[in-house]
């Protein structure tokens, strides 16, 4: 098994992505935390992995709250026995246009998107040195690689935390710590509806899930279970020479 005897926290773990990379890793051998603020969702995960016996364990924190989002990587760390790999997942659409701008929406979508981000590797990067290095992997977008028009306070978010990833992938090269970003295209999860069908009417989603569909050489939505198993490979081992990279899973947008 890839991650055979590894300690793994995932944030926003509870859907979505980040629910099928927490299962992913168990079922390569890691122990994994799984932090979100929804508890039910994580109750729920928490059984679906007892079911088939697996090591993960669960933590409810919110992630904009600042004690909180050091809180539970430290929590985390005290009861895997330390921490090896992280997947900071966390993220929401945020406004969608920057015109009459919802200060506080935007604020929330800088905090979740960009601050979690920076939390997580500050607090789980003292943890990892302990251990002799680790891996740290985030969650930008295509969007954080080209501009949206859909989602140009998600796109600018986007945009840091990839300009993070190769910044800290050199501040933490000298304590074998590697940091990564993988960038998924449209996909198919419960967040999907946020980005393209942001006034709630059926018609104008799937106008514009199509519209980004034609962008998409593959011509299909990803899948949480695709994008999980490229943060395992980034986060693993095999990609023990990889540092500094955004890898695009995304059918293909980002080559045209």
């Amino acid at each position: 098994m890839r991650l055979q005897g590894k300690l793994a926290v995932v944030t926003a773990g509870a859907s979505g992505m980040g629910k099928a990379g927490v299962l992913r890793f168990a079922r390569e051998g890691a122990r994994v935390a799984a932090i979100d603020i929804d508890i039910g969702a994580l109750n729920a995960l928490a059984e679906e992995a007892k079911a088939e016996g697996l090591d993960v364990f669960v933590i409810q924190a919110d992630l904009s709250d600042e004690a909180q989002a050091k809180g539970s990587i430290d929590n985390a760390a005290e009861r895997l026995g330390g921490i090896d790999l992280l997947w900071a997942h966390a993220g929401i659409p945020g406004p969608a246009s920057t015109e009459d701008l919802d200060m506080a929406a935007y604020q929330k979508a800088v905090t979740l998107n960009v601050t979690s981000a920076v939390l997580a590797s500050g607090q789980v990067a003292r943890h990892m040195r302990k251990r002799g290095g680790g891996s740290i992997l985030f969650t930008a977008s295509v969007s954080g690689l080209v501009g949206s028009m859909f989602s140009p306070i998600y796109s600018s978010c986007k945009f840091a935390v990839v300009g993070l990833t190769k910044s800290l992938a050199q501040r933490f090269a000298p304590d074998g710590i590697r940091v990564n970003v993988v960038c998924p295209g449209l996909s198919d999860t419960p967040m999907m509806a946020g980005f393209v069908g942001r006034s709630g009417d059926p018609a104008e989603q799937a106008a514009n899930e199509q519209k980004m569909l034609a962008s998409v050489p593959l011509g299909r939505l990803g899948k949480a279970d695709e994008i999980a198993n490229a943060a395992l490979w980034l986060l693993s081992d095999e990609a023990s020479f990889v540092t500094g990279v955004a890898l695009p899973v995304d059918g293909g947008y980002t080559c045209r």
